[in-house]
């Protein structure tokens, strides 16, 4: 990431002679102005660290514990001049992270710049990877596919350059977690790898959120905020179904990759930045290019190595060795006594079409475990779409479709309002699972896909006892 530097000083020449101490590959840096007000700057803008002399720290200027105490964590180094020792110790019990001769500063000042920035950088991954603290290894996919081998042959051979990747496959084939593992064994593992999702925002909010924005930039924009691309510099950045980015952002994308300099919305400057760039998607860009739906520039510049990961259906060599895996795993996660699953229930997996592929492996066998009646996984305790067998006489139902089975003794009893509610809150729940299966638990495109607004699928999910979080990838 980029460190964000202001310099508050009122000595003559001092930022000038400061500036180049400070590295500009890993510093951005201001200054305050002659006559602006330093508190009003910092509510307007998001910085690290301040310089500031000692003799500014007096009313009404903030106290070195005000600017501490701002939301973004901001660390002070205090400009002192051969300060005594008695000074040195009030000024660090109040929470300076250094007191820096500036007249002596160069060596100084850059180990604090240093600290500063591996602080920071640490705090961001360890945000960014909170659900996957250990980070992602190519030699977690063991796999007995030929397919699969050649596959990770080619991703371990693009771990140490800095090349654009384009990383193309079915949706749950496990894309991000790929571009993490890739991420993880390069040379800019211990930077920040960032993740966005581009469907997930509108064209006005995606812009934001990948280049910044200034203090007034559009309406509600009260203070200036750094981009996913400024966060990511030094490290990866990864952009999960590019194919959804609209011209307008398309274009833009592209002049990162041309300069690696972005522009925040609003602002005048440009921020030069150091990023690899990890593209996504499930869609064919090639046609899409071709159908004038994506930019062609665009596409030469992302698909500089373009890696296509084999679906479930193409390496069922795979299956028993995942389903063991995650068998064990969530076994210990939500505490169930299942030790393993039967040969033909196993079989059953192994013949099933995974059309949501290792992310609906994942969400079935997590499914399978905690509903599990024995200690061992069965036919019966499968989803019913996949329980079915494949040789069936019988017509095998869709999955959004109402099975096509015969109605149980206990419905048969029952008063004929109660039986028929029975009936489809079955169908909704199969219904459900399936749309959120086919729109990995996000809402807006599986109301999308269900012909439902929003709050009615929330309704029918709450009703049935479903949540989306279920369904995402993990």
């Amino acid at each position: 990431m980029l460190l964000r530097v202001l310099i508050v000083s009122r000595t003559p020449g001092r930022s000038e002679r400061l500036t180049p101490h400070l590295d500009k590959s890993l510093a951005l840096i201001r200054r305050l102005a002659d006559g602006e007000d330093l508190r009003a700057r910092l509510r307007r803008d998001v910085f690290d660290l301040v310089l500031i002399d000692d003799q500014l720290l007096v009313a009404p200027t903030p106290s070195i514990e005000e600017i501490r105490g701002l939301p973004d964590g901001t660390e002070v180094v205090v400009l002192a001049e051969d300060p005594n020792s008695q000074r040195r110790a009030a000024l660090q019990a109040s929470g300076s992270f250094a007191v820096v001769d500036p007249e002596v500063a160069a060596e100084d000042l850059a180990g604090a710049l240093a600290a500063i920035l591996q602080r920071r950088s640490e705090q961001l991954r360890r945000q960014l990877n909170a659900h996957d603290p250990e980070g992602n290894r190519l030699s977690d996919f063991a796999t007995a596919s030929p397919a699969m081998r050649e596959f990770l042959d080619l991703a371990q051979r693009v771990t140490q350059t800095d090349s654009t990747l384009l990383v193309q496959g079915e949706t749950g084939v496990g894309k991000e977690y790929l571009s993490r593992a890739i991420h993880a064994e390069g040379a800019r593992a211990a930077q920040p790898f960032v993740a966005v999702n581009c469907s997930a925002l509108s064209e006005t909010l995606l812009e934001s959120e990948l280049f910044g924005h200034v203090e007034g930039a559009f309406t509600g924009a009260t203070r200036s905020r750094r981009g996913y691309i400024e966060l990511a510099h030094g490290g990866s950045l990864f952009l999960d179904e590019i194919g959804e980015l609209t011209p307008t952002v398309q274009v833009k994308l592209l002049r990162v990759l041309q300069n690696q300099r972005i522009q925040p919305v609003g602002a005048e400057e440009e921020v030069q930045v150091d990023v690899r760039l990890i593209a996504a998607t499930n869609r064919d860009l090639m046609r899409e290019m071709q159908a004038g739906r994506f930019r062609a520039d665009l596409f030469y510049r992302l698909s500089v190595v373009t890696l296509q990961v084999p679906p479930l259906s193409l390496r069922r060599e795979d299956i028993p060795s995942l389903v063991e895996s995650h068998v064990e795993s969530f076994r210990f996660s939500l505490n169930r006594p299942v030790y393993g699953i039967e040969p033909d229930a196993l079989q059953r997996l192994v013949d099933y079409a995974w059309p949501g592929n290792v992310r609906e492996l994942i969400n079935v066998m997590e499914r399978t475990v905690l509903l599990c009646a024995g200690q061992q996984i069965t036919v019966a305790d499968l989803p019913a779409r996949i329980g079915s067998p494949a040789d069936s006489n019988e017509a095998e139902p869709d999955a959004d479709e109402q099975e096509s089975e015969p109605l149980r003794d206990d419905l048969m009893l029952m008063p004929y309002s109660r039986g028929r509610q029975e009936l489809l809150d079955r169908f909704d729940r199969q219904y459900l699972e399936s749309i959120l299966t086919r729109s990995h638990g996000r809402i807006g495109d599986g109301a999308k896909l269900s012909g439902l607004n929003t709050r009615s699928l929330y309704e029918k999910m709450r009703r049935v006892g479903i949540k989306k979080e279920f369904f995402r990838l993990r």
